[in-house]
């Protein structure tokens, strides 16, 4: 994206705060026109002192340049204080549009996205916009302002020296056009490849088990070493291309400079203009200066703004694949489950470029009534967790649609939708939070509480009364056979967990989500191989607890193990995204297809494990 299209992306965010930026650069155009006014006041001191001026008239020029100077200064400050107040305050409301917008992008982005990348974009980038936002405007607008003033009395002292002192400067455009686009390509390559650093970082310390395990410490730092110092190869590039930008800049002004000291002291020798004027003039050029050089920083600003900038769209620009209507429906009243129905429904991941397109899910169709419970068992890779997956929208189908209660999935407003439901993903992720406030996630009736007040890791506690508020929380952490667990810790639910839930074993965290997805009381649960790390006679307690817990309401449990799924009203059987059997336990093990195989073979496998300590002995 342009740099000038993309910066104006920026004006919205300046809209709340137009009082301060206002004001911010009045008091640096202000500040600009009493600064010019100070080698005014010298050349009529120098001047004086020459003529023999009374010691008076000296003195009181002198207090004048002083108080000119304190004033300016106090300008100054005020000025830096607002407008690089208002760019953080402009990078505090974009921050929260960037994670809120994030947050409405579904599972389809985040697969084609890094996670790394997307961490530097809400760091690295975000702050180069925050220069381009408060400190590149001032030091700009200090900039055009203070060379305005300076050249105005440069002309009125001599118009003649004024040309010739600007005719170097006026190659500056020449230089910094091209200098900034290179600026603005090299900047953004740069925080690319920090977003590829980042990515490779974040997965060393996602997985360092694994790299453990495998003992690849060594490959890891080889590897990070040689993308470190490709990002150092790049900022050396950039730095390089900046650093040759001052270096130009004052060259010019040299020659300018150059040029007054010869032309302009010609004058003063012939009587043309006196002492004073001269070194006035010399002061104004210098005002003029300085600008020019600060030019090449506001510009690298800028650049590097529009860079980050531009990456920051490419997030705000995304849509979601899945999306609330606009007209949503209603879903009827009811206190009990929700009928599910799928319609010769299809569904494929997005295929990349010149891959094959595959289909997970074809001509898929069932209906589950009210208060049942559905069985989808199948082959790694048969489309199990696809299955599920569709019913909250974490994706939509391409094919067929999916309707509750007689209500397509597609007219239901997605904050309706997933209120019904308890989700139990295969893979279970845990907060860095108490178990409390893991077990209350997403419960906005019993939501836990404000844990900057907790005590030394004790219980969360409501905002509201101040008391544990956690009874459909102990209840569900019971039906999941949880509770033992939390018992056994010294601060009970207030206990609080590493980073993804690492101080509990997996059987541990599967419990956990499902007691999280049980509290909420839902009308709808899904579990997709919800108890597959836990061993076989803790699922066997959880299901007899769920057995009860599920009544009235609408289940879909997707389970390698038909122990898990034995006693459902129906089962289906899925083979390469098809469904080729369906029916109750005992008519599916009298067909002897697949669910029997499948239960055979899980039978010989639980009798060889059982066997296996007898053989040891």
């Amino acid at each position: 994206m342009p740099a000038a299209a993309a910066m104006r992306r920026l004006i919205p965010y300046y809209r709340p705060y137009r009082r301060m930026l206002v004001s911010g650069l009045s008091l640096v155009v202000v500040s600009s026109a009493i600064g010019a006014l100070v080698p005014w006041l010298l050349r009529a001191g120098v001047d004086s002192i020459h003529a023999g001026a009374r010691l008076d008239r000296v003195t009181l020029l002198a207090a004048s340049i002083a108080g000119i100077a304190l004033a300016g200064g106090a300008l100054r400050f005020w000025m830096r204080e607002i407008l690089n107040g208002l760019s953080r305050y402009i990078e505090y409301d974009l921050r929260q549009a960037l994670f809120e917008h994030i947050e409405t992008l579904d599972p389809a982005y985040f697969g084609r996205t890094r996670t790394g990348d997307l961490m530097a974009r809400l760091t690295n980038d975000l702050g180069a916009v925050r220069m381009a936002a408060g400190p590149a405007i001032m030091y700009l607008t200090n900039t055009v302002f203070g060379a305005s003033f300076a050249l105005v009395f440069m002309l009125r002292i001599d118009g003649r020296l004024t040309l010739l002192a600007l005719l170097p400067m006026m190659m500056i455009p020449a230089v910094m056009i091209p200098m900034g686009a290179a600026i603005h390509k090299r900047f953004e390559a740069v925080q690319e490849h920090f977003g590829t650093l980042t990515t490779q970082a974040q997965e060393n310390f996602a997985g360092v088990r694994v790299v453990r395990a495998y003992r690849q410490e060594e490959a890891e730092i080889a590897r990070f070493a040689a993308l470190n110092e490709m990002y150092v190869v790049k900022n050396i590039s950039l730095a390089r291309l900046y650093g040759a930008m001052n270096p130009i800049l004052g060259l010019l002004a040299g020659l300018s400079v150059a040029v007054v000291l010869g032309v302009g002291g010609s004058l003063v020798v012939r009587g043309a203009i006196s002492v004073g004027t001269f070194v006035a003039f010399g002061f104004y050029l210098t005002s003029l200066t300085w600008p020019m050089i600060a030019l090449g920083w506001v510009i690298n600003l800028f650049q590097r703004g529009a860079a980050s900038m531009s990456r920051l769209l490419e997030v705000l620009d995304s849509r979601p694949e899945v999306a609330s209507p606009e007209r949503p429906r209603q879903l009827p009243p009811g206190t009990t489950g929700r009928s599910i129905t799928f319609r010769d429904v299809g569904f494929h991941f997005p295929a990349t470029q010149g891959a094959e397109r595959r289909w997970v899910l074809r001509n898929v169709s069932f209906s589950v009534p009210a208060g049942a419970t559905l069985a989808v068992v199948g082959a790694t890779g048969s489309g199990k967790s696809a299955l599920i997956d569709l019913i909250p929208r974490l994706s939509d189908p391409q094919e067929g649609e999916i309707l509750i209660d007689g209500v397509p999935l597609r007219d239901l407003a997605l904050d309706a939708l997933r209120a019904e439901i308890g989700y139990v993903p295969q893979e279970s992720f845990l907060f860095s939070d108490t178990i409390a406030s893991n077990l209350a996630y997403g419960d906005t009736g019993n939501a836990l509480v404000d844990h900057d007040n907790e005590d030394d890791g004790g219980p969360a506690q409501s905002r509201a009364t101040g008391e544990v508020d956690a009874a459909p929380h102990v209840w569900a952490a019971h039906v999941a056979q949880l509770d033992e667990t939390v018992n056994a810790f010294a601060h009970g639910y207030g206990t609080r967990l590493g980073e993804r839930g690492i101080n509990l074993s997996g059987g541990q965290k599967q419990r956990l989500a499902l007691a999280r997805a049980l509290a909420r009381r839902p009308r709808i649960v899904l579990l997709d191989d919800a108890l597959s790390a836990v061993d076989t006679h803790t699922e066997a307690e959880i299901l007899r607890g769920l057995r009860g817990t599920l009544a009235g309401r609408t289940a879909v449990i997707a389970s390698h193990r038909v122990s898990a799924v034995r006693d459902a009203s129906w089962i289906i059987v899925l083979d390469r995204g098809r469904v080729v059997e369906q029916g109750t336990h005992d008519v599916l093990i009298l067909a002897g297809g697949r669910y029997a195989a499948l239960l055979s073979r899980q039978q010989l496998e639980e009798a060889i494990e059982e066997e296996a300590p007898a053989l040891v002995r």
